[in-house]
């Protein structure tokens, strides 16, 4: 006896277009999108202490699509971190003056210390992202990280720091 099967269809219910485009999606409140040199401004200065760590990214850059799932790990696994996610395209003039000159690019942030490292990332490189995290997301009050993590770059922390001199 011999069966018969029906043949499936198969229906999307969500166009393509529906979806966030991968620059679009956000990993959290931590992660926020910079469309212009005053939103970058205000987002540093109400960072406060914290780290902040921003991307530079072009939604035409295949490095920068690879890598991003991975930066939105980080983000949801450090939300004492803020993450700036900025369009080289959309924000060309600020990129140039902040020397942002290859995709993808990252600037690390610290409050009144200002820019500690800057530096271009793809995915194979990414523990140079989780390195700059585990030497600059210390506590305020820390004399840097702790020793026999990852290379420690001597001349940042033989470096004389006037402002941090007088507090605990």
């Amino acid at each position: 006896m011999a069966k018969f099967v029906e043949p499936l269809q198969v229906q999307a219910t969500i166009a393509e277009t529906d979806q966030p485009k991968w620059w679009e999606k956000t990993a959290g409140p931590n992660m926020i999108d910079i469309h212009s040199t005053q939103d970058f401004l205000n987002a540093l200065s109400q960072a406060g202490e914290r780290l902040v760590i921003v991307e530079f990214y072009g939604t035409w850059c295949g490095s920068c699509r690879a890598l991003f799932p991975k930066l939105c790990r980080t983000a949801q696994e450090h939300p004492e971190i803020m993450f700036l996610k900025v369009n080289f395209d959309e924000n060309k003039p600020m990129c140039k003056n902040l020397n942002v000159r290859v995709l993808p690019f990252f600037h690390f942030y610290r409050g009144a210390d200002g820019q500690l490292e800057a530096f271009s990332c793809s995915l194979a490189k990414f523990q140079k992202i989780k390195d700059a995290i585990q030497m600059h997301n210390t506590d305020r009050c820390s004399i840097g990280p702790p020793r026999g993590v990852g290379d420690l770059n001597l001349e940042a922390v033989s470096a004389p720091k006037d402002k941090q001199a007088g507090t605990s």
